[in-house]
């Protein structure tokens, strides 16, 4: 047959007919145009041969009419492969259900590791996995992505430099790189010198003998407080404690564009889903297509597993959110207060949490191209005592 998948789909039977009006029964069959084929003659006045199901009920008035004996020898195709399958529909079933369970529970998340974190950074973290969704006994299908969950984490919890995340079958496995605290400025040392170059505030000197006052110019590595007492030739050493606040200076140079173009999401979005099959990939949900003249779309793909094998399909969810363009125009006094802005969060990242901007002073602004270039002078009173430890050169006054 040329179509045999079209046969198998409405399925058919095998035929043996015996008697003397074998022969006649088939000719007829064929005038009567019903499809009769692989016609074999296997004995005297017996015949085998292949017709559809949908003709079994056209044969009767033949039949009737010629001296023969029919049997169905073989049933094949689709609608017998369909009733077999409705026989044995519990064992399907129950294979299902097998099947599908393990794939769930080989897809979960059953354990979250996190290493290099302390406990108090690791409680914060875990309040924040519990906000994300992440938590045991999810389906990991559920779980925002990799990146996603990487970058959340890095932005929301300041004691982190990084996070990494594996997934380990159905373990979640963390590592933490955790900021490295800053030696604190005015707890014990040997002796203080000046950081930065500046002009001497207001000194607090618990242990040690100041050696600047107040008003006082001071550059960097200029001792400050000293950590020896008494007898320049036997003194006493002391460990230096206190805070020397200075007055500093900053230059920032900041560039704001006068006109600009961008695009912004609108709030509209709908989800598409998918499963691959290999490199066949199916839409199963979210049926959309082009619904928005500009749109974004953030891929969510999970691998499906199975006792810890990852098996050629895969499960991926796509959000289109929709954009808009959007142009923006500051005039000079508005970009001039976004440069200040911009040059203020920039300086604060470079400063301690104790340091106090207290004033600020336009050097030059220039509009060019469209742009505006502003170069801004800061003031910032701030700890200017850097720790060091007393060498042996110090003591005995070299």
């Amino acid at each position: 047959m040329k179509n045999k998948w079209f046969i198998k789909w409405l399925g058919y039977v095998k035929v043996r007919i015996e008697g003397r009006g074998a022969e006649r029964f088939v000719n007829e069959c064929v005038r009567k145009n019903l499809l009769v084929w692989d016609v074999k003659k296997i004995a005297d006045e017996t015949l085998v041969f292949c017709m559809l199901l949908r003709d079994v009920k056209k044969i009767k008035p033949i039949y009737r009419k010629n001296e023969c004996k029919l049997y169905f020898i073989g049933r094949y195709g689709f609608p017998f492969w369909n009733k077999r399958l409705i026989k044995n529909s519990g064992f399907l079933i129950g294979f299902l259900i097998f099947f599908f369970g393990m794939i769930a529970l080989s897809n979960m998340v059953w354990k979250i590791e996190i290493t290099g974190a302390k406990p108090e950074t690791e409680y914060i973290l875990m309040k924040e996995l519990d906000k994300m969704g992440i938590k045991k006994g999810k389906l990991q299908f559920q779980m925002p992505s990799v990146e996603n969950v990487q970058r959340h984490l890095t932005d929301n919890i300041n004691a982190i430099t990084w996070a990494g995340l594996e997934i380990r079958g159905t373990t979640y496995h963390f590592k933490i790189v955790e900021k490295n605290e800053p030696k604190k400025k005015g707890t014990k040392a040997a002796k203080f010198n000046c950081e930065k170059e500046a002009t001497i505030t207001k000194t607090f000197v618990e242990v040690g003998k100041p050696v600047v006052m107040k008003n006082d110019h001071v550059e960097k590595g200029q001792l400050l407080v000293s950590g020896m007492y008494g007898n320049e030739e036997n003194p006493t050493v002391v460990s230096a404690k206190g805070i020397v606040y200075g007055e500093t200076w900053y230059k920032s140079e900041v560039d704001v564009p006068l006109k600009t173009q961008f695009q912004v999401y609108t709030g509209n979005s709908y989800n598409e889903y998918f499963l691959e099959f290999g490199s066949v990939k199916i839409k199963i949900w979210g049926f959309q297509h082009d619904k928005y003249k500009r749109s974004r779309t953030e891929s969510v793909k999970h691998d499906v597993k199975l006792f810890g094998f990852t098996l050629p399909i895969a499960y991926e969810k796509d959000i289109v959110r929709e954009e808009e363009e959007a142009n923006r125009e500051y005039t000079e006094k508005q970009a001039m207060k976004v440069a200040k802005e911009m040059a203020e969060k920039e300086l604060k990242k470079k400063l301690d949490e104790h340091a106090m901007i207290v004033s600020d002073k336009i050097l030059s602004k220039e509009i060019e191209a469209d742009h505006l270039k502003v170069t801004l002078h800061y003031t910032v009173i701030e700890n200017i005592a850097e720790p060091q430890p007393i060498s042996e050169s110090d003591i005995q006054g070299d």
